[in-house]
């Protein structure tokens, strides 16, 4: 049986992302360790990237008159 994968919120995907810079930067990691929670890191960026540019987009669609505000 399939376990299905709970979609992170942005907050927590930056809160998963925190933590596998803390490993990485232990003495005690190994190499491998090392390459996988790098992969896995760049993975989790992509798709939280992904989500702070849908929310962009709709509140770039929510603003009168299509007015674009620039995002700081």
């Amino acid at each position: 049986m399939a376990e299905e994968k709970k979609e992170l919120t942005i907050e927590e995907s930056f809160a998963q992302l925190d933590e596998m810079v803390k490993k990485m930067d232990s003495e005690d990691i190994s190499l491998e360790e090392s390459f996988r929670l790098y992969e896995e890191g760049m993975k989790l960026l992509l798709a939280v990237g992904g989500k702070i540019d849908a929310v962009e987009k709709k509140m770039q669609a929510l603003m009168p008159d299509g007015e674009e505000v620039p995002f700081e």
